[in-house]
Order: structure tokens, then sequence, then C-alpha cells
């Protein structure tokens, strides 16, 4: 069972955060450490829950739902800018008393989190960076969005046909991914009509805005934490990139997880966790 913890973000937002198994108990008094899971772009928490189950062994796994996702609110004029999204993460390590704390990002959460790294060293003892750029993806990137997003066949008619799309049809699948099709049926809500997202394509669309036309490994070398980059070999993230990504940070280390698209997490769980769970050792050393 998940367990909702209420969170008031940047300007008052109310964010949902999600411990899906009870804290562990330490056995000698101490304090439990937090980690704190940031999905992707049209993600949500739920998406984490498989990685915050064996996290809940050693840690507190907490997973946020972030402005315009999940349950959390999507207010109509936003704000849905980088500002946003690091102090709504900055409240809930705040709020739920995580900090310092390892974060683990994917995607836009990732950059999320290495922005948050970059401002509070004093609340991020460690850093996952799952399939994120830090160069620039300019605005030829933010108009193929644009165009995937008006290919979308909504309303779709039942969650299988959300699986087939996204697992299949869509022209943005190379080859046939159910991974991918379960991971899209997540973020769908039955509405009178049939499926849709239970985000709103435009206020996505305006978050991406605000990251796609600049780099940011400015922020990147700012970050004093032991870091992790991780990438799946076919996913948005190439290893060019990833390994100076990694060469910039101060305390850099790196992971790639094969037979992975851009949904790492999702692609293959067990090879994620072995990914990264010698890095979360090593911080945990350090204690």
């Amino acid at each position: 069972m998940a367990r909702r913890i209420d969170v008031t973000g940047a300007g008052g937002v109310r964010l949902a955060a999600w411990e899906f198994t009870d804290p562990p108990k330490t056995g000698d008094g101490g304090r439990t450490p937090g980690v704190l899971l940031l999905h992707g772009l049209m993600g949500r928490a739920s998406h984490w829950a498989g990685t915050a189950r064996w996290l809940a062994e050693r840690h507190r796994a907490v997973a946020l739902d972030q402005r315009g996702h999940g349950r959390s609110e999507k207010p109509p004029q936003g704000p849905f800018d980088r500002e946003a999204y690091v102090l709504d993460a900055e409240a809930a390590l705040v709020q739920l008393g995580l900090g310092p704390a390892v974060l683990i990002g994917h995607s836009m959460g990732a950059l999320t989190a290495w922005q948050l790294a970059a401002r509070r060293p004093d609340l991020v003892r460690g850093l996952v960076i799952c399939d994120m750029r830090a160069s620039a993806l300019g605005a030829a990137s933010q108009r193929e969005w644009e165009d995937w997003f008006r290919s979308w066949p909504l309303p779709f008619t039942t969650l299988a046909d959300v699986r087939k799309w996204f697992g299949e049809d869509d022209p943005w699948v190379e080859r046939p991914n159910p991974a991918r099709g379960e991971f899209y049926a997540e973020v769908m809500t039955e509405c009178t009509d049939g499926w849709r997202p239970v985000f709103s394509q435009f206020q996505m669309l305006q978050a991406r805005s605000t990251w796609v036309f600049d780099a940011h490994w400015e922020e990147l070398t700012a970050v004093q934490c032991p870091t992790l980059v991780v990438r799946g070999l076919d996913g948005e993230l190439g290893r060019a990139e990833a390994q100076e990504m990694v060469r910039v940070l101060p305390r850099g280390e790196y992971a790639e997880v094969a037979d992975a698209g851009h949904l790492v997490h999702y692609d293959q769980p067990e090879a994620w966790r072995a990914a990264i769970e010698p890095f979360l050792d090593g911080v945990l050393a350090e204690l």
C-alpha cells in the first residue's frame, strides 16, 4: 500500500508525496537515510514503486508527484518553470525531514535534482541522474514534441489500446516495447469519453520549454556530492555526453544499462537496481 503525504510546494501548490512501504527500522535509534525520487516529464510517483520498495529496506524512500503530474495540483496559470520545480523538491525534503538525502531523478526529474543539489548542498548527500542530457536540445526538439502530442489518438477506448499504441503503434517506437506501453497506461485516467492523460499536454510543453533551449553544464560543475550518471544504451543520453557529464562533475561516476531505452528503471528494473545499488551503498558508507 502506498501512503500519501501532503506537501506544500512553491506558491502554495499542493503536492502529493508517496511512501510505498513503512519506513525501515534502524534498530539502533539512528536516523534512517532519506531518498527522494523525482519522475520525468509526464511521469508520476507510482512509476518509482518498484524502486522505492527495495530502497525502503535501508532508506526512507519517498516519491513525489511533481506539479502538473499525478495527484499533485495542476495550477492553470502555472508556473511550470525550473525555479518552481526546484523549490517544490526543496520543500519536500524539508517538510518530510528527508535531508540531507539522496536524490534519484529520471529525465526532467534528474535535472531538477542536480539543480537542487547545486543550490542546496546541505540538503543533498548523493545524486543519481538517469538519462538526462546537460546540453541544449533546441527549438526543433520542442516542435517535434508538439507534433508528437498532436499524433496521440485521444481519447483511447481502453487501457489495452493505450498499451498497444505507446508500446507498438506510436511512430516514436522503433520496436515493440511493452514496458513503454505500461508506463503510459499508468498516466491515463478514465473520462466520460474514454482514457486521457492525467496531465495537460499544454502544461507539459510549458514545463519542457523552460529547459530545452538552455545547456546545464555549469550547474553540474557546482554539484559537490557523489553523483552517478546512468544511461540506457538505447536511451536519449549518448555515451559521449554522459561521460563528459561525469568528467565535469567533481565526484562523478558512470553506469549504463543494456537493453534499456529512456525509461531505464521501467525497461530493466533488475539491471537498474544492479547499476545504482553499489553507488548507494558507497554513499551510505560515508555516513
